[in-house]
């Protein structure tokens, strides 16, 4: 995949963490081509308007989705032990921008919610080829979920045991099956 030019690169990940940090509001185009170290003119090239900001934004958090989600099936542990490890990892160019794209949908950009809902189903399909069993596909991905926020409240990884709730898991999917 060809990456995408330095300067609009610049003004996406600028977009996102004035998003993340001070609100949708605050990220003018003015403030987004000052943060990313360009001209306003340099902004506009790229992106000719906020909503196009927006656009790229969620078309980015596309792409890292994408990225996620193979390396998920490509784990030799399984994406469930992916999603699950990985969701208390902090650092990472995904973070900021699946961030910004929440506080999107949190402003009522229905376009950055219809983006988390492709994200969160294209993880539970992932998750869902594993397991066979799509209630157990959901609640791993809303296992992950929670992992995430109880990382982010607690400043970092929160010392859950993957290899333990991996077992649980392993017990409801023999549950479901014997029932």
């Amino acid at each position: 995949m060809a990456r995408p030019p330095a300067a609009r690169q610049r003004a996406l990940d600028a977009f996102a963490h004035i998003v993340v940090r001070d609100g949708e509001r605050a990220a003018a185009l003015e403030a987004v081509a000052r943060a990313a170290g360009i001209s306003k003119g340099g902004l506009l090239y790229h992106f000719g308007s906020k909503e196009a900001l927006v656009a790229g934004l969620l078309e980015h958090l596309a792409r890292l989705t994408e990225e996620d989600v193979a390396e998920m099936r490509a784990d030799p542990e399984g994406a469930t032990a992916h999603i699950l490890r990985t969701s208390a990892q902090f650092g990472s160019d995904f973070e900021p921008v699946y961030i910004a794209t929440v506080n999107l949908a949190q402003a009522g950009y229905d376009e950055a919610r219809a983006a988390l809902r492709a994200a969160d189903t294209a993880w539970r399909e992932a998750v869902l080829d594993e397991v066979g069993d799509e209630a157990v596909a959901r609640a791993i991905v809303l296992l992950s979920d929670g992992i995430y926020a109880h990382a982010a409240v607690y400043g970092g990884p929160t010392g859950h045991d993957i290899a333990e709730l991996r077992g649980l898991i392993a017990q409801l999917l023999a549950a479901r099956r014997d029932s």
